[in-house]
């Protein structure tokens, strides 16, 4: 199951907006993203098959830094 949550980190502790559905200490996995950075939501979606110089020039060609969004 993959679920995606919005939370707020306070005092070393990670606070969920919403409760979650686990059982009480079930071992799960997290993967934690900053909002509002570039890349988060559609990271591996498409796959890139080019190479990195093209990958390079399609990103400065946008005219904005791509970890900063428009």
């Amino acid at each position: 199951m993959a679920i995606t949550i919005e939370a707020t980190y306070e005092n070393g502790v990670l606070h969920p907006d919403k409760p979650l559905p686990f059982h009480e200490k079930q071992r799960i996995k997290l993967t934690i993203h900053e909002p509002g950075v570039a890349g988060n939501s559609g990271y591996g979606m498409i796959r890139w098959t080019g190479s990195l110089e093209d990958l390079d020039y399609l990103l400065d060609d946008a005219g904005n830094d791509p970890l900063e969004g428009p």
